[in-house]
């Protein structure tokens, strides 16, 4: 599928995005003592990253097909890091300065209770991963780790949380996955979804709003049958 085009730089998104689990502490505190057990054995100590390659990026107002045999989907509402230019080792006080803009990210995935080595088939459907309904410049919102994030069903506000409490906030993620992980102009690094995810079925509008972002929109359907 092409590209998505937004009217602020860089323009367009490469198709790279990057997400992390368990960067929300109350998201890692609810693993309990199995963080201790096979197979995690120890709490992450490096970001634990995943891809949603190109297939499941889609705009506002795209209508995602709920797999057959899937009686919801987990709705992860996410920040974007749009990145601005080559981010390859940076600190974290340089970070910042590789990042372009902000955009709202719904992280879509089939339920599931392990996170150990996420499965691609879970995460990785087509129209997984919703984003828009355009870029911020980053200078445009106060602080990336202190916005109010909402997920409304059907026009009801179901889950509220922030994009604070983070084990790595937005800059120290950045310098942390460009340590071992060079990002381009157009990639996007999520922050991570927080604790508590909602569930949504096929025949519901879900909207995903961050304080100072805007709204985005997606409606869910039945997979058609063949």
């Amino acid at each position: 599928m092409n590209r998505l085009t937004f009217d602020f730089a860089p323009w367009r998104l490469s198709g790279q995005v990057v997400g992390v689990l368990l960067n929300h502490r109350p998201a890692l505190a609810a693993l309990g003592e199995a963080v201790h057990a096979a197979p995690y054995k120890a709490p992450p100590q490096a970001p634990v990253l995943y891809l949603k390659p190109r297939n499941t990026q889609v705009g506002d107002g795209a209508v995602v097909a709920v797999p057959a045999g899937v009686p919801a989907l987990e709705v992860g509402a996410a920040l974007g890091l749009v990145i601005g230019r080559t981010a390859c080792r940076v600190s974290e006080d340089q970070a910042p300065d590789h990042v372009a803009g902000l955009v709202i990210v719904a992280d879509l995935s089939v339920p599931h209770d392990s996170f150990y080595r996420p499965a691609v088939r879970l995460k990785a459907r087509d129209g997984f991963c919703p984003m828009g309904p355009r870029v911020w410049p980053l200078a445009a919102v106060p602080s990336p780790d202190a916005l109010t994030v909402t997920v409304a069903i059907d026009g009801q506000v179901v889950h509220e949380t922030t994009t604070g409490d983070r084990i790595r906030g937005a800059a120290r993620l950045l310098a942390d996955v460009s340590d071992f992980m060079t990002l381009s102009a157009g990639d996007v690094l999520m922050l991570g979804v927080s604790a508590g995810a909602p569930k949504v079925a096929a025949g519901h509008a879900v909207t995903v709003g961050i304080e100072g972002l805007g709204s985005l929109h997606v409606r869910l359907v039945g997979e058609a049958q063949p």
